[in-house]
């Protein structure tokens, strides 16, 4: 019994340490040595979802099965879908990153006037998972990460591509869809801060 809870969790480990890559594509990590302070923006334009040609076609799908199921929910899950991105998902990723950084060595927050430097989190993929009970599967995300002096955005100092940025609540105790998703936005800012503190010297 012993060894076969030590090899699920082995697999469960390397499932993790795995499941989210990443490439650089332009510049590099050491170009963010000693910079201190970064302001953070989001964007989601374009953003791809699984099995749909655009998120407008998801979103309609996504509304129409739930209307159909309890009148208003399809409108109220539009709206979250929306706020979720200013309320859940940014705060997260801030809060994650910052928190790498025992002593405030570098910091980051939206609307930071103060920062030199941008970081520009464009998310180009997203796949919300699901929790029914008796199954579940983590939601992940695609981001692009750009880090460029604020004022000359067309010459980036570091362009890192994540591919499947996974995040799930603890127990499984996360049926809500933007909890799940906010969890993607943490592992993504946790690795993004880890490679600083391993490369940026």
């Amino acid at each position: 019994m012993k060894k076969q809870l030590t090899l699920l969790f082995v697999l469960v480990c390397t499932t993790i340490m795995f499941a989210q890559k990443a490439k650089v594509s332009e510049g590099s990590f050491k170009n963010l040595k000693g910079i201190t302070e970064f302001n953070v923006v989001f964007d989601y334009t374009d953003v791809q979802i699984p099995k749909y040609k655009s998120e407008e076609e998801f979103l309609k799908d996504k509304m129409k099965k739930l209307e159909e199921k309890e009148p208003g929910t399809g409108e109220a899950f539009k709206k979250s879908w929306f706020a979720d991105r200013d309320e859940r998902y940014a705060p997260k990723f801030i809060e994650s990153f910052n928190k790498r950084f025992d002593n405030g060595e570098v910091k980051i927050d939206r609307n930071l006037d103060s920062a030199e430097y941008t970081i520009k989190v464009h998310t180009t993929g997203l796949y919300a998972g699901y929790n029914v009970g008796i199954s579940r599967k983590n939601a992940w995300i695609d981001a692009i990460i750009i880090v460029y002096k604020t004022d000359n955005p067309d010459k980036p100092i570091l362009k890192v591509k994540y591919t499947k940025a996974e995040g799930g609540g603890a127990m499984g105790y996360d049926y809500d869809s933007g909890y799940r998703i906010s969890e993607c936005y943490a592992k993504l800012a946790k690795t993004f801060a880890k490679t600083i503190l391993k490369k940026a010297k």
